[in-house]
């Protein structure tokens, strides 16, 4: 479909409408409501009508595409193309970009059906409102919206979004843990040094001793990473225990006691007695976190022994159950809250002490809501406290930007007032000059008191019983007699 619009930015007035000639901005970007004009200055020497005729018009048109999982919705005009991936897999349901939305352009699905395995996307937008003002993609807390262009379009920089990060300092050595701790796949760890083949190739018939401290060892996965004889057994990790190994062992049939694993070991946790054929390398690599599958869990930075992780997640707050809605929570039935949950904090209780049937750990909590909407008994409750988010810049539609983000603390959104003012005449207020009751109907009162007067007869049980059996002839004689004797 095509729609004709001055030439502006979409997204910086929602309000705009198709085959407008003059729009006007009403404040609903801007929030203060102060009318600004969007038309083109007419060339000198022009008058205002022909300034009018001059000015531009471009065509909008807008389409949808879906390829696999992804929603792609497109609007283009002569100077631009913007695009919003939406990526419905991705997407847990959370209902932020719903809430958000200056347009109203976004509603929800069943949300508690898909948590519990209906293939639907969580959210469906409407193209013909949708202006692309961006605000879905840049405070999607789990990416699965994103936002591109091309052509003639404002800055990014011009567009707040969370000030979220997860930055490796140089207190990394690396190692394995982040890696196996992230529940995204959001980290990828790449061992630049050598593996001890390389350096020392396997020596048959070598004698010595080798003894692993498991007190001392974190599963840093260093020594399984530079000799194959060293075993690193993987776990799934768990809200209560996210680091991604259980144990680690040696096969000494493939080990030749060279000793270079005891001198690479960060901990000292291994001992070996041997012959050292050369010297160890220094451990190095490298790190690299996915920006659009990462969510700022914390689960790396929690797992991380060195302190090697600076992270900030996208908001802060409280997560809390009620207690009264949890009578008839089946966790092992439901998992809607497991499912949705970016973060993977939900769990339940295996201590046979712990009498709660469902329990989370907080401090991997992004605080993105989707487990107080995938909850059918609503026995969640989320309060966001804080939202780290980047400079909004003084532009037309600031106001709507801070209103957005004000709204994920207080659940309030204030929008785009659209309200039509309209005069209506009011009827002034008459003297009331009473009813006259109408004139008795004198032919109906004869009727009623002909038959208050058959009642008695139709009343005595010897008439009915004979209206019964008899015939009509002598059920009137029997009545009129009746009435006669009562007269």
């Amino acid at each position: 479909m095509s729609e004709e619009y001055p030439d502006k930015n979409p997204e910086e007035c929602p309000d705009k409408k198709p085959g407008q000639e003059t729009p006007v901005c009403k404040g609903c970007c801007c929030g203060d409501g102060d009318a600004e004009e969007f038309t083109e200055e007419p060339e000198a020497g022009e008058t205002g009508e022909a300034g009018e005729e001059s000015q531009e018009k471009i065509t909008v048109t807008t389409s949808m595409d879906l390829q696999g999982s992804h929603f792609l919705y497109t609007q283009a005009t002569e100077k631009s193309i913007k695009t919003l991936d939406y990526d419905y897999k991705r997407c847990n349901g959370c209902g932020i970009c719903v809430e958000i939305c200056p347009t109203k352009a976004l509603e929800a699905g069943p949300i508690h059906e898909i948590a519990t395995g209906l293939d639907a996307p969580p959210v469906m937008m409407d193209l013909e409102k949708c202006t692309f003002c961006r605000m879905c993609a840049n405070l999607c807390p789990v990416h699965a919206i994103t936002f591109e262009a091309i052509g003639e379009v404002p800055d990014e920089k011009q567009y707040p979004k969370y000030d979220a990060y997860v930055n490796i300092n140089e207190k990394c050595l690396p190692c394995a843990l982040c890696e196996g701790a992230c529940p995204q796949d959001a980290i990828e760890v790449e061992f630049t040094f050598p593996k001890k083949e390389e350096i020392a190739p396997f020596k048959e018939g070598a004698e010595g001793e080798i003894e692993i401290d498991m007190d001392r060892c974190n599963f840093c996965g260093i020594c399984a990473r530079f000799c194959d004889a060293f075993i690193l057994l993987e776990r799934e990790p768990t809200p209560d225990n996210i680091v991604p190994f259980e144990q680690l062992l040696v096969d000494e049939d493939r080990c030749d006691y060279c000793v270079l694993c005891q001198d690479l070991c960060p901990e000292e946790a291994i001992k070996v007695k041997g012959e050292r054929p050369c010297e160890a390398p220094k451990v190095e690599g490298s790190i690299k976190v996915d920006e659009v599958k990462c969510t700022q869990c914390g689960r790396c930075q929690a797992v991380c022994p060195y302190e090697a992780v600076d992270l900030q997640k996208p908001m802060e707050g409280e997560l809390a159950l009620i207690e009264l809605n949890l009578k008839e929570c089946d966790p092992q039935g439901c998992r809607g809250c497991f499912n949705v949950c970016p973060s993977k904090l939900w769990y339940v209780p295996t201590d046979p002490e712990d009498p709660r049937k469902i329990a989370f750990a907080e401090d991997y909590c992004t605080y993105c809501g989707a487990c107080v909407k995938a909850c059918h008994l609503a026995a969640i409750k989320l309060e966001r406290t804080y939202v780290h988010h980047t400079e909004i810049p003084d532009t037309p539609w600031a106001a709507q930007w801070k209103d957005a983000i004000e709204s994920l603390k207080t659940g309030v959104r204030k929008g785009v007032d659209r309200a039509v003012l309209r005069e209506t005449e009011t009827l002034k207020a008459q003297k009331f000059m009473g009813i006259e009751p109408p004139e008795a109907n004198m032919q109906l009162a004869a009727v009623q008191a002909k038959i208050d007067s058959l009642m008695p007869a139709l009343k005595s049980p010897k008439v009915r019983k004979l209206w019964e059996k008899d015939s009509t002839e002598n059920v009137l004689a029997a009545v009129k007699k009746k009435m006669e004797s009562e007269a």
